[in-house]
């Protein structure tokens, strides 16, 4: 735990859909046990609740246009200031933001991992460090089945010409760029000497 204006360190783990950047952002949050935290982009999701869910199917989820970047600001901000904070939470089956809200207690190292982290010039500020985990399109769209099968209740062709459609275009023109950006690169599956060289940098950041 930290305290009102204490030192927090924040982390961006940015890649396209199916890198592994929750794996990647899991594993470190282990590894620094009760000093770290993680928060996902894609809870930031716009509320869609005002369309109806045939309408919301039809967003392109894909877009950073897609995000709630004001929310994304101020909870960047308030988080970098080690405040107590109430984040929202996302629900993919229906393509809407829940009325319930997830507590937030401050500590001193924070994962963030999502599609567009480094996009925005104005939030890059916020992050001690950044990791862009490169993860080759076959393997990023096996995964993607896999995962919105299960967690989403989509079907395998529905995600398959979903990434065709609309995350492959989308992941070359705004998710492949912020790899300049980022402080590091690792390729998943991260090998260990990958990750033991991040955990040394963030080390040397606490």
């Amino acid at each position: 735990m930290t305290r009102p204006g204490e030192k927090v360190v924040l982390v961006a783990v940015v890649g396209g859909s199916g890198a592994g950047k929750s794996v990647l952002a899991q594993a470190l949050c282990e590894e620094f046990g009760s000093l770290a935290a993680r928060v996902s982009l894609d809870d930031f999701y716009r509320d869609l609740s005002h369309l109806s869910l045939a309408q919301r199917t039809r967003v392109n989820f894909d877009h950073p246009r897609a995000i709630d970047w004001e929310t994304v600001g101020q909870t960047l901000a308030r988080m970098s200031n080690s405040e107590r904070l109430e984040l929202p939470v996302y629900d993919f089956a229906i393509h809407s933001r829940l009325p319930r809200t997830r507590q937030w207690a401050p500590r001193p190292l924070v994962f963030w991992e999502g599609l567009w982290l480094l996009y925005r010039r104005d939030l890059r500020k916020y992050f001690s460090y950044s990791i862009y985990v490169e993860c080759p399109s076959e393997e990023r769209v096996s995964r993607r089945i896999r995962r919105d099968v299960a967690e989403r209740a989509r079907t395998v062709q529905s995600v398959k010409d979903q990434f065709e459609r609309h995350v492959e275009p989308m992941h070359q023109l705004h998710v492949v760029p912020q790899k300049s950006h980022a402080a590091s690169c690792v390729t998943s599956p991260v090998s260990p000497e990958e990750f033991r060289a991040v955990v040394s940098a963030l080390r040397g950041l606490l």
